[in-house]
Order: C-alpha cells, then sequence, then structure tokens
C-alpha cells in the first residue's frame, strides 16, 4: 500500500523508487518497456542535456500492482 498526497500530480525517478522499493535499474528498464513516465530534458550550459524522468499517479499505481519490490 503506497499513501501519496492527494495534491501531488507528479512523482520523480528517486520517489518513485522509494515508494515503490523497485530498484533504480529495473524501474528504468519497465518504464521503457511499457512505456511508463515520461523524460523531461532541461539544457544546461553549454549545449549539455540532463534526461529526468518523471511519473505520473497512474503510472505509480501500475508499478506498484503489477511490479514486486526488488530483493537486492
Amino acid at each position: 500500500m503506497i499513501t501519496v498526497k492527494a495534491s501531488q500530480k507528479i512523482f520523480t525517478y528517486g520517489e518513485v523508487t522509494n515508494l515503490t522499493g523497485i530498484c533504480a535499474e529495473h524501474l528504468e528498464n519497465l518504464a521503457k518497456r511499457h512505456r511508463l513516465g515520461f523524460i523531461a530534458r532541461a539544457k544546461e550550459t553549454q549545449d549539455n542535456q540532463t534526461d529526468e524522468w518523471f511519473f505520473g499517479p497512474w503510472d505509480l499505481m501500475v508499478l506498484a500492482t503489477l511490479f514486486s519490490r526488488c530483493a537486492h
């Protein structure tokens, strides 16, 4: 069971790993394979781009329901 504030609409990559118990490696693979979440690209200095994964409440519910916590 995951409890979050009703007003929270977007969850960061770190928040999802802490809430679901799915490790970072598995979360990235699951998100890519099942097309969950979205990537926001931020342009930084000297044209270096950084990618940040974000997840909505629906994505969080799917991950928590279908995938178990990592044991490692």
